[in-house]
């Protein structure tokens, strides 16, 4: 039930907006790393960017301590089942961010092996373009979460469709998003 449950006055707006001001500054993010992304990912998390500004000091090595997930390079068909697992034992409420061509739309990859998409298996709530993105485009995904947990405005699109926000960082920036359908290459005979 959680704080929804209680009727919206300025007792309960103000600890709301208490809420999202300690979930926006206390995101914690399990890593995914599959492919060259990853290095991207681990140089926002060094010195040079660092993380610790936004409350993500730390990546956590286990997904019951983290509450964001950055999936980071391509998903083959056998990582799927374990990305699904990671994400299922997160802490409620949980937040996926789809770094990279390759995790959002399977990239150069356009064959059996690789998932088109990681949207397909988990909800995507912000997705960051690149090959590979750098690590200001993941600390600008991250800011774009941040930003859509202080509004709140994210809760209500996973009550609403039950998924991520699936927000482009290209949307933010005036790119319109084209989702194409692709259709899988298979070599032989197809299953």
């Amino acid at each position: 039930m959680g704080i929804e449950a209680f009727p919206h006055n300025f007792v309960t707006g103000q600890l709301e907006d208490l809420v999202r001001w300690a979930r926006r500054q206390s995101v914690w993010p399990a890593t995914f790393g599959l492919a060259c992304c990853a290095i991207e990912m681990m140089a926002a998390g060094a010195a040079d960017f660092d993380l610790s500004r936004f409350g993500m000091e730390v990546f956590r090595a286990s997904p019951r301590q983290a509450d964001l997930m950055i999936v980071a390079g391509r998903v083959s068909q056998k990582m799927a089942p374990i990305l699904r697992q990671v994400y299922d034992q997160m802490m409620e409420p949980k937040w996926v961010i789809s770094m990279g061509v390759c995790a959002s739309t399977g990239g150069m990859f356009n064959n059996y092996a690789i998932i088109q998409g990681v949207d397909q298996v988990v909800p995507v709530d912000v997705y960051a373009p690149g090959c590979p993105p750098g690590p200001q485009t993941l600390i600008h995904a991250i800011l774009t979460l941040h930003e859509k947990i202080r509004t709140g405005e994210i809760m209500k699109r996973r009550q609403s469709t039950g998924s991520g926000a699936e927000v482009s960082l290209n949307e933010e920036l005036g790119f319109a998003r084209r989702d194409v359908a692709v259709t899988p290459v298979y070599v032989g005979k197809p299953r």
